[in-house]
Order: C-alpha cells, then structure tokens, then sequence
C-alpha cells in the first residue's frame, strides 16, 4: 500500500495537470539524491533522519505513476496517427477482432498501420472503430484483415448532454481516438492479413466456445446471459434484461469478474484433492491451476476485474508452492500496481474500481458481519455467510456505485441469495458442456439443463426487478461528496476497532459536513429555471426545467424506449434532480413560443408557417428541429435574434449550411451534433 498510494499520486497529477514527463524525471533524481544524501549519513544520525527514506521512496513512486501515465498516454507518441492524419489522406488498418453485429451496423476495432502522405506510406499507432452500415452486405473481414479507408475519420465525441456518459474519454483510455462510417465503396479489402499468434488463438478459443453455446442452449436470452456469464460476451444481450439485473443488484453476474475466476479456482481444488497424497500432483498442480485460471482470463477478455483475481490467485498459489502465506492486503496492493504498471488508466475503469473496494470492503467487515449471528443449522448459517459477503461487499463499494449509476438495489441481498449460488451452478454446467461437447448426446440433455436454469434466473430477475421498491432511484452525488462519504466510512471504521469517541465525533462531522454539501445543492436546484436542447440522434428532445421538475417537448419514442430514455435524458434529469410535471409556472407556451421571466424561446419545425415581412420579433433563442424546409436569411429578415440553435433531428450537411449562412450574417450557431447540448438559463 506504502507504494500503491504514491504510485496513483503521480497518475493522476499526470493526467489532471498534464504535468510534463521532464518535470517527473527531476522529480527521480531528487528521489535519488536524498536516498543517497541519507545513506552516506554516519550511523548515529541515520535514526533521527529515517524518515528521509521514506519520503524518497514516496517521491520515486509518485515520479514513477506520472512517468507511465505520461507514455502510456498514445497522444504523446511520435507515430500517433493524430500527428500525421488529415482529410483525404488513405489509411491503412487492420481487424484486432472479428466484426460485430450491431441493430444498425457491422462493427469492426482496427489499428492504424500506416498513412499515405505524398505517396508514402507513413507508419502510424492507434485504433480506430468502423461501422459498416447495414444495408449493404457484410464485408467479407475477419481477424487480421487489411484495408484501406479512403473515407475520412472523424473524432470520437461525446454526446454532451449533462451528466451523461464520457464516452470519448472512455475511448481515449483503449487508445481509440477517431472512427469512419463507411459505405461499400469507402474501403478497399487489400489481399495481406496480420495477425498475431496469442490473440488468434485467444479468439479462436472464443469462437469455438460461443459456437458450443449456440448450438446447445435455445432461446435467445438464455443464450446471450450463457456467453455472459462464462466468457463475458455481452454483444447479444438484451438491454431491457440487464437493466434489470443491474436494478436488482445482481449485474455483477453477467460482468465477468473475479466471482467467476473463485468458481473456477475452488472447481480445480476440489478437483485436485483426491491427487494430494501423490508427490507430482505438487509440481502439476500450480501449472494446471495457473494455465486454467489465465486461459479463461484471457479469453473472457481480461477485463481489470478478472485480471486483478487473476493476479491475486497467482499469488496464492505461488505462495503456496514455496510454502509460503500470502497477505491479502499486500496480494491486493500488489495486483493494483501491476496492473496500473501496464495501463495506468484502469484507474477510471468502474469494473476496476469496484472489484478493489469489493474485495477490500469483503476481507475488512465479513468476518464481524458474519459473527452478528450464529446459526446451529448448517444450511442457515451457509445462508447468512453468503448475506454477511454480499452485505459487507456493499460497505466500500456504495459511494462509487451511487457516483456512477445514481441508483442503490434495495433487494441486493435477496437475489444475490438466490443469483449467486444458481449462477454458479450454471457456471459449473456449461463447463461441463465445454468439456464434453463431442459427446452430443449428453451434450444435448446439458444444454436443455443450462437454458432451464438460465430461463428460472431470468425470470426471478425480471421478477423481483418489477417490485415497486426493488431500486431506489435517482441520486445524485458528486466526486467531493463521494470522497467525503469515504473518509466518514474510514473513521466510522476505525471506531468501530478501537472505540474511541473522538473517533466517532471524527465520523459524525464529516457525515454531517456530506448532508450539508447535499443540502446546498438541493437549495440550489429548488431554485433553477431552464431549458435543455438534448444532443439526441435523429430525434428531438427539450426539457423545460423550474425548480426540481420539468416538462418534456418532443419525440414521444423518447418517453417510451427505455435504452433512449435512460442513456441520453435520464443523465440530465438525475443531475437536475428533476421529476416530470404536466405544466410550470414560470413557463409560457403558446404554440411553438416559449417565455419565462422576459426571455423567449422559439422552436420551428417542418410545420412551422413563415410570417409575413412586418416589423422584427424579438427572440432570445431559435431552435431548428425536424429538418425544416427554411433559410437562416428569411429567418434573419423575420426575428432579431443572435443564438440559433441545430439539433441533432436535422441532417448534417443541412446543419453545415445554416452554420456557414449564420456565420455570414454575423449570428451564434450551436449544432446540438457538434456541440452537445444547449442549456439556456432564465
């Protein structure tokens, strides 16, 4: 931990300050002068000066995190295609996976290998993500195909509706900076492939898993949450289905995750006991154990969660085979370093995060949670074991899963009761129908066992997902406030070993100082008066907010799909801390006219009728939406207004000229696509 914590230190003063890979350098060389300064220090003033080494340790590491931020971040390589790339220029790619079905679109993540510039092939780093469209044939591509994208790439944007999701930033961290939208005649499929000899294998040991599921298990939910919950594939499943294991508490099931890995890991002990008086079963033992536990990892994807189990068990058994205990807290620490050690930005990845503070919370509270009760019956006191981890995993992890989901599952204990065993003995099953899939027969029966489960799981999920009470929903904290949360969390903990009250008044304080922060920005939002254009593709999307409710102008697709709803408006509306209302007090709609507290807002669609050449109307703000037949000069002949507005339900070439037209006459354009949303306060 002593070198975990400066290590994260220095990774995110890299990444927040953009701190130079100079500065971290200077920063090792004083690291190392001090460690030198107090080791040639005579030995009856070293005890006086021992925390000199300390502190150069702390300096080292923190120097060491900003270091491996600053060059594994791919925008400060030489070769990155940002550096060379511009419009027109071809680029050739290759597949780093097979193509991917989406609803409306083949998908494919490629790397860039090289960039035609004055008729040289300039070698370059970095993915780039290609979506085919539909209604052309599939690209005959495959795993280390190469082509060459004559279309040209755009960057990776975030929708930028408030609150929302930073999907760029979350690509930035895979090292995807840009991607292209191509049609048939975009690409050419060159006859050379490249590919390594790892990843092929990896994948083609993935294929042929998923292709033993699919012939085995029917129905296609069941088949979707079987190639989640063994190797993490989550492309097929449907986005209603895990809404509902996330409401219920359980999505942990189908995220693979080190649950998985313990399954598997406990499987192979029990597997391996009956060998234990034998003498090579301590050698063949550890390998099998490891190549087992790194296969999977590997083909599930080795996400941070099941690298960070990965990691652990290969300490415990290592540890173990030279006959040495390891400590949990160290296999923890150790684990976060290596992997932050080969990429510093798991750091933001939520998977990471909450398997650390799980694990941390679970080896922390189990143990005192489990002693509250003590049962007689062997079944009940293996029932509250299985509650006390669930219960205790919860403790750490709560401030970051209300950060980022802004909901809390109020019957997390009782379908992780009844999920957790059920999916394991799923889990056990399709092991099973891996290992004697040629027997098809048998194979048969297993599958038909697998989907029964798959479908009982289903839907007891589904189930307990539509009590009215199963999600408390909608909250809202910031990053101060979470941070808070943790240090009341970390002296409530500290009382709770060594009962002290100025401990306790310690917790109190900050708890009270968290409902104090909460209570300022509920003042805040009891107070606000606004209007939000969403960035929402192909549709229109206005909330009119006052106070801590709103009311909804648009598409009325958008108040009926959940996936819509949730990804691009839900975000907003948590962050507003808003509820739907049918009408506000403070708003004025007359039509298409919008008014409130002196400020007009004017919304024109295809119906929209032009008025007559008269004397100009004052405007605040014009929305352009539904792709209206209109010119911005007859608008601009029509209102006084300076601020138009272009969503996202316009085409973008026809949003491109109203831009160039506004921009002639001098007037402020804000494209919803381009520019997120716009948010116009009163």
């Amino acid at each position: 931990m002593r070198i975990l914590l400066p290590f994260i230190v220095g990774i995110l003063l890299q990444f927040h300050f953009q701190l130079s890979l100079k500065l971290f350098f200077y920063l090792t060389i004083i690291a190392f002068v001090i460690w030198v300064c107090y080791e040639i220090l005579p030995s009856y003033k070293k005890f006086n000066f021992s925390w000199f080494t300390g502190f150069a340790i702390m300096l080292f590491f923190i120097a060491l995190g900003g270091q491996v931020s600053f060059i594994k971040n791919i925008a400060h390589q030489q070769l990155f295609i940002n550096h060379f790339y511009e419009k027109k220029f071809p680029i050739k790619l290759t597949l780093k996976e097979p193509i991917v079905t989406k609803p409306k679109s083949y998908k494919a993540l490629t790397t860039a290998n090289s960039v035609l510039i004055n008729k040289q092939w300039q070698p370059v780093k970095g993915d780039v993500l290609l979506y085919f469209k539909k209604d052309s044939s599939q690209p005959n591509l495959h795993y280390g195909s190469q082509i060459i994208v004559t279309k040209n790439l755009m960057p990776i944007i975030n929708a930028g509706n408030p609150g929302g999701f930073n999907y760029a930033r979350y690509c930035s961290f895979q090292q995807i900076h840009n991607q292209a939208f191509l049609n048939d005649d975009d690409f050419i499929i060159l006859p050379t492939t490249q590919t390594n000899w790892f990843d092929k294998l990896i994948i083609q040991a993935r294929t042929k898993v998923l292709s033993i599921l699919k012939t085995y298990i029917k129905g296609n939910h069941e088949l979707s949450i079987a190639e989640a919950l063994l190797i993490g594939y989550r492309d097929n499943l449907d986005r209603d289905l895990v809404q509902s294991y996330s409401n219920t508490g359980v999505v942990h099931i189908i995220a693979i995750s080190g649950l998985h890995l313990g399954m598997i890991y406990g499987l192979l002990l029990f597997l391996f006991k009956p060998l234990k008086r034998y003498k090579w079963s301590k050698i063949l033992k550890p390998i099998v154990i490891l190549l087992v536990l790194w296969g999977f990892c590997f083909i599930a994807g080795a996400a941070p969660s099941i690298l960070r189990s990965a990691v652990m068990f290969s300490f415990i058994v290592l540890g173990e085979t030279l006959g040495k205990k390891a400590n949990i807290y160290n296999s923890l620490a150790a684990s976060a370093f290596l992997l932050l050690l080969i990429n510093p930005f798991n750091l933001w990845d939520v998977g990471f995060q909450l398997s650390y503070t799980a694990v941390l919370s679970i080896v922390v509270f189990q143990k005192h949670i489990n002693n509250w009760f003590y049962f007689k019956n062997k079944l009940l006191r293996a029932i509250w074991s299985l509650n006390a981890i669930t219960l205790s995993a919860q403790i750490l992890t709560l401030p970051i899963v209300l950060y980022h989901f802004h909901q809390f599952p109020t019957l997390f204990l009782l379908t992780n009761l009844f999920a957790v065993p059920f999916s394991g003995f799923i889990l056990y099953m399709e092991l099973l129908l891996l290992a004697i899939a040629s027997l098809n027969f048998i194979s048969t029966y297993v599958g038909e066992l697998i989907t029964w489960c798959i479908s009982v799981m289903n839907k007891f999920i589904i189930f307990a997902d539509k009590i009215s009470f199963s999600v408390w929903p909608a909250i809202q904290i910031t990053i101060v406030q979470a941070i808070i949360l943790y240090v009341a969390l970390l002296f409530f903990w500290l009382w709770f070993y060594y009962k002290k009250p100025k401990i306790l008044m310690w917790a109190i304080c900050f708890i009270t100082c968290f409902m104090v922060v909460r209570s300022l920005d509920f003042i805040q939002k009891n107070h606000q008066q606004k209007i939000v254009v969403y960035n929402v593709p192909n549709h229109t999307a206005i909330d009119l907010i006052e106070g801590r409710n709103y009311t909804f102008i648009g598409d009325s697709i958008l108040t009926t799909d959940g996936f819509l709803r949730n990804f691009h408006l839900k975000p907003s509306r948590v962050l507003h801390r808003i509820k739907p209302q049918q009408s506000l007090n403070s708003f004025t709609i007359h039509k298409n006219l919008i008014s409130c507290n002196g400020k007009s807002f004017l919304i024109i669609d295809k119906d929209f009728e032009t008025l007559p050449n008269t004397e100009k109307i004052n405007i605040d703000a014009i929305v352009l939406t539904k792709n209206p037949t209109i010119y911005i000069s007859k608008l601009y002949h029509t209102f006084n207004c300076k601020h138009y507005i272009f969503d996202s339900s316009n085409p973008f070439w026809k949003i491109a000229q109203w831009k160039k037209d506004a921009d002639s006459l001098h007037l402020q354009s804000h494209s919803t696509v381009t520019d997120g949303a716009f948010v116009m306060n009163f």
